[in-house]
């Protein structure tokens, strides 16, 4: 037997894949609202893509998508990294929109294209991980972290008492997940 080689799908997934098999059980409501959910997933990332690269080229969008413009246009106003990795070990590390540190001022900006309320948690683990990345006192600092979604902008000020906390959790589980794995070994 000669195998199709269907080269075209190389790095691709099927929306009913068959590792994914749970939309056997769907119902016609349950498929359309799956669809719609996966559909608006890769808007968001193609979305992401168009703003890392308008960020990296300095290039500011028009108004058309209100929250894509401001973001980009703050990104390159405050002069941030795009699509920042952050690690602290195996166990905890993750990769921020845009971040930038001067001045003893951290950002973290995070663009949203989903419907769905958001939190700042998932900004203020960004920003205990960079301060356990680079040695940084989160009492010695200034944090500001901004979600753009809905034409809107939300500004976080975090105390540092709430900063260091997550980073003692992340210090404390990491040594947790350590030993579990050991002791696995």
């Amino acid at each position: 037997m000669i195998f199709n080689q269907h080269s075209e799908l190389q790095g691709r997934h099927a929306f009913l894949s068959p590792s994914s098999y749970s939309w056997l059980n769907y119902t016609d409501q349950k498929l359309e609202a799956r669809y719609h959910t996966v559909r608006a997933a890769r808007r968001g990332t193609a979305l992401h893509a168009l703003a890392h690269d308008a960020i990296n080229l300095g290039v500011r969008l028009n108004r058309a998508e209100q929250s894509l413009c401001t973001y980009v246009a703050d990104a390159i106003k405050y002069r941030m990294a795009c699509e920042q990795s952050l690690y602290y070990s195996d166990n905890c590390f993750g990769t921020s929109d845009t971040i930038s540190f001067r001045r003893n001022k951290l950002r973290i900006h995070d663009l949203k294209t989903g419907l769905s309320s958001v939190s700042a948690k998932q900004l203020e683990i960004y920003a205990a991980l960079f301060c356990l990345e680079y040695g940084v006192n989160p009492y010695d600092i200034e944090t500001e972290l901004r979600i753009y979604q809905r034409d809107e902008i939300q500004i976080f000020t975090p105390p540092p008492e709430l900063i260091a906390s997550i980073m003692e959790k992340i210090i404390d589980f990491d040594q947790q997940i350590q030993q579990i794995k050991e002791a696995r070994w």
